[in-house]
């Protein structure tokens, strides 16, 4: 083993020299040793900015849609309100929740959703001074109180009947208000009890019996002072719509025939724009009395609420003092805007003219 590395020790040597040797024959020209390539100079320049994109014109918002107007279930637009005819309000027209689920008052159930157009309604109940000027100009039937001392100017006329209360409003361009629509006008669309709200009803708020007596304690004048007697319309608060009287002082009566619950009355007390049994059309059989709503000055809190129905014959026999207030359509309340604004006119015509 020693003796190969001897060997191959010697051949590399030898191998050295004889390179070694033929490098320097050749000389340094026969050497093919390429020239390093001069760099070219490169300045020092700054990275050039990114140009800002062009700045593209923003899409144009697309519009919002228009909300849908408001429409009954049978599709019918719901008319917003406008201007009322002078002694008027009016009542938005939509949904309202009607009647009660409670056992009492048994003949106002179920509890359900109504649909009513847009309507308007006499802020105060009918005055004895306004029936009985009808009366006068022998538009209006006789009729009236029996009670002395019912007889002031701005008190409800009571005694009237079903059929003088509806006379005096058609002669006036308007109508008794359904019982629905009374009801909405009463309580407003979210089902509270009173026109102010569900607070109880007390002698602040509404002309009533309460533990004073009747009338709020009030005495009637000359006989029986302790049957007491109607106040003047809005001598208490409005209540929801701007309304006086909703509550007591005066029932009031509607257009609607009586059925002993709503349940009992069906699709003619559903639905958009109900008008009770027979669609209020006289005659109506089985059906004898129509409705008076809101309670009066001789009853107690229970029945002064938005929900309490009382029946009695249209012709107010037995005799009662019951009171009304009108309605008008959107179609009557445009006439009488339009006779009002004529007669306004015609007025300050007349004060222009002078006596010549």
């Amino acid at each position: 083993m020693y003796a190969l590395v001897d060997v191959t020790s010697r051949t590399t040597v030898w191998m050295v020299l004889w390179l070694g040797g033929l490098t320097a024959c050749r000389g340094p020209e026969s050497v093919s040793t390429p020239d390093p390539q001069p760099q070219a100079a490169v300045a020092s320049v700054p990275p050039a900015e990114a140009e800002p994109a062009a700045a593209q014109p923003e899409a144009a918002a697309e519009p919002e849609p228009e909300p849908e107007p408001p429409k009954l279930p049978d599709g019918t637009l719901i008319v917003p309100c406008a201007e009322p005819p002078p002694g008027m309000a009016c009542i938005p027209g939509g949904p309202f929740i009607r009647g009660t689920d409670e056992e009492e008052p048994a003949n106002a159930r179920p509890q359900a959703t109504v649909w009513l157009q847009t309507f308007y309604m006499d802020l105060n109940e009918v005055t004895y001074a306004e029936y009985k000027r009808c009366e006068k100009e022998r538009r209006c039937d006789k009729a009236g109180p029996n009670y002395l001392d019912f007889d002031h100017p701005n008190m409800p006329i009571q005694g009237v009947s079903w059929y003088d209360s509806r006379k005096y409003c058609e002669v006036h361009g308007k109508d008794l208000p359904t019982e629905a629509q009374w009801e909405k006008a009463a309580r407003g669309p979210d089902g509270n009890v009173y026109s102010w709200g569900n607070e109880p009803v007390t002698c602040e708020r509404a002309i009533i019996m309460d533990d004073k007596g009747r009338s709020c304690g009030l005495k009637k004048g000359k006989s029986k002072p302790e049957t007491g007697r109607p106040w003047d319309v809005g001598s208490r608060p409005p209540g929801v719509y701007g309304l006086y009287d909703m509550m007591g002082n005066s029932w009031e009566w509607v257009i609607d025939w009586y059925s002993p619950s709503y349940e009992e009355c069906g699709a003619e007390c559903e639905g958009v724009d109900p008008r009770g049994p027979c669609g209020g059309a006289e005659p109506c059989p089985k059906h004898y009395m129509r409705v008076v709503r809101g309670g009066s000055w001789y009853w107690d809190a229970t029945r002064a609420t938005g929900i309490f129905r009382r029946p009695h014959f249209p012709l107010n026999e037995p005799f009662h003092h019951f009171g009304f207030r009108c309605m008008a359509s959107v179609e009557q309340a445009e006439a009488l805007r339009a006779a009002a604004a004529a007669e306004g006119g015609a007025d300050a015509g007349e004060a222009a003219g002078g006596d010549g």
